[in-house]
């Protein structure tokens, strides 16, 4: 572990240590957690040469959070723009910087996007949890201090590598930022079946809208109410993108912090980049569901795994 260390001297609203997730504990009512948009935090490993797993910080909004370094480090961002800032100069999103002792790094506000990762040499250190670093507040597990709680004001982080071979961002890249109206690729499931023909047209053609209820756990769309021919099912286990639908027909997409179990309806689930593009939608940004085959998602999601080969 390196000894030089990065101290907060502000706490903005929520800054997370998250990596791959927790995986394997299902069983035990524990959920997945990690990073949100998974494509961006691997992008924020990959641009210093990173297992792509590595431990990093989540930071949602930005809310001032500022941060000061004790000694040179090399850095790099990539997901939503949150008017980062190194002494009140910009910083370009989706590259490798330069941190030095004196300078402060603050996070403002978002620009684009809501989710920034924050990728250290090496990766972050932190306890290790059920097999995973990843902080989640709702189980309080992982983070600084295992209780899953977010950045605090003076709390100090410490990486696992030293010197870093910086990347450039591959002109190709494509990183999960919103612009305008979001397409979110659904497969549809055998539940279904459990609702009417109308509302499954609903479904997919009409547009859906980011409530401002979306954490972690998961996200509320709304729009024109679906309706179910059952209040309820069974409690089953739930995937990552579970399209849940309560019964004032408004669905919830269940993110990766949700419940473990649920016994709400399901319409099918939406994609992993898709997960990955909606938990960058502020509150009102419009969606769009479109179906897929099962098929069509394995094949798209192992061409975006593809690219980090």
């Amino acid at each position: 572990m390196s000894q030089a260390s990065i101290t907060v001297k502000q706490a903005g609203p929520l800054a997370l240590i998250q990596d791959a997730g927790r995986f394997g504990v299902g069983h035990l009512g524990i959920t997945q957690s990690g990073a949100a948009d998974w494509i961006s935090f691997r992008w924020a490993n990959w641009l210093l040469g990173n297992p792509l797993e590595s431990a990093a910080l989540e930071i949602v909004m930005g809310g001032n959070l500022t941060l000061e370094t004790d000694a040179s480090v090399c850095l790099a961002l990539a997901g939503a723009d949150l008017d980062a800032r190194i002494d009140d100069k910009p910083l370009a999103v989706n590259a490798p910087f330069t941190l030095r002792p004196g300078q402060a790094l603050t996070f403002r506000q978002p620009r684009a996007g809501l989710r920034a990762y924050l990728a250290f040499p090496g990766g972050l250190e932190a306890p290790v949890v059920l097999g995973s670093r990843a902080c989640t507040p709702r189980e309080q597990l992982g983070g600084l201090y295992e209780n899953g709680k977010p950045l605090q004001l003076n709390d100090r982080l410490y990486w696992q590598g030293a010197s870093v071979m910086p990347r450039r961002l591959p002109a190709s890249a494509q990183l999960p930022i919103p612009n305008g109206r979001c397409l979110l690729p659904m497969v549809l499931g055998a539940q279904a079946a459990f609702f009417a023909g109308r509302s499954l047209y609903q479904l997919f053609n009409q547009p859906w809208h980011v409530d401002q209820r979306a954490d972690r756990m998961g996200i509320r769309l709304t729009g024109q109410a679906l309706e179910s021919k059952v209040s309820g099912v069974i409690s089953e286990g739930i995937p990552l993108g579970a399209v849940q639908v309560p019964p004032d027909g408004q669905p919830i997409i269940l993110m990766n912090d949700r419940q473990t179990i649920g016994g709400y309806p399901r319409m099918g689930a939406i994609t992993p980049s898709a997960c990955a593009l909606l938990s960058q939608c502020l509150p009102g940004t419009e969606v769009w569901l479109q179906p897929v085959s099962a098929t069509q998602a394995q094949v798209t999601h192992r061409r975006q795994l593809a690219v980090w080969e």
